[in-house]
């Protein structure tokens, strides 16, 4: 089995990076070959993972607008397992160089086929857009995991996002389902991060991860040095609580969870 998985949000600050980054390297640290696919022009999944996006060079704005092809651009991370299809500042102009361009929804699509079946899984961590660049990651992928934060205005534009889903479905990608929704950003502590668990779970039974990321200081200090919290501080509740996701994405997928090595 190999799945294209998008991760996305148009609404900034959700922990979708984080999500990206650290679920791709809890899937590798589970024995399954996976690809981090940077599809945000601010890069910040590229340098999270530890590859300057300078120094990268040609990226997904290749693959997607020179028709460069993506096994030829992906980078070996330092995690077993893991690998890179690399952002960098080019990726804002796509959103324009697109619009001229045929078939513009589906040329992320294009591109990842070609190295699809040689992952597991590939995680698309997307812009806070519902621009073309998002619209050819939902184009592109199998599911997708939308990251919800547990603060207040929680679930504004999530009816955008959902509609936009929808209209994917009907017009471009017919296969797209949610995967799941990711409640990150949780305090316990705080009574509202528990009145919106509730409210979540309540809006969209059965579409919530039981697997709740919480607030975490490790998980916030790990981007800087450039690893996931799994490489930087495995025994952290973020770590865990990623580890916990990628066994129920891969339980839910029907795939045998091995042992970390």
């Amino acid at each position: 089995m190999s799945k294209i998985i998008a991760i996305a949000n148009q609404k900034g600050g959700v922990g979708k990076t984080t999500s990206a980054i650290n679920l791709a390297a809890s899937l590798a640290a589970l024995d399954y070959k996976t690809l981090l696919v940077d599809a945000d022009s601010q890069s910040n999944a590229t340098s999270g993972i530890g590859v300057d996006p300078v120094s990268a060079g040609r990226g997904l704005y290749d693959c997607m607008i020179n028709g460069e092809k993506v096994s030829e651009l992906v980078i070996k991370t330092d995690i077993d397992n893991l690998y890179l299809l690399p952002s960098n500042i080019d990726l804002v102009g796509a959103e324009l160089e697109l619009q001229n361009l045929d078939n513009r929804e589906q040329r992320m699509k294009a591109a990842l086929l070609e190295v699809k079946d040689d992952y597991d899984f590939i995680l698309i961590d997307c812009s806070p857009s519902l621009g073309v660049i998002t619209t050819n990651a939902l184009t592109a992928a199998d599911s997708v995991i939308i990251p919800i934060q547990c603060e207040y205005f929680a679930l504004e534009g999530l009816g955008k996002l959902l509609n936009t889903v929808k209209i994917i479905q009907m017009r471009l990608n017919t296969e797209l389902q949610v995967e799941g929704m990711l409640l990150t950003m949780y305090d316990l502590r705080i009574r509202l991060a528990n009145q919106v668990v509730e409210e979540v779970k309540s809006h969209f039974p059965q579409m919530v991860f039981e697997t709740i990321i919480p607030r975490n200081i490790k998980l916030s200090e790990s981007p800087s040095f450039g690893m996931p919290v799994l490489a930087y501080d495995a025994d952290s509740k973020g770590a865990v609580s990623y580890l916990n996701l990628a066994k129920e994405i891969i339980q839910k997928n029907g795939l045998s969870i091995p042992k970390i090595k």
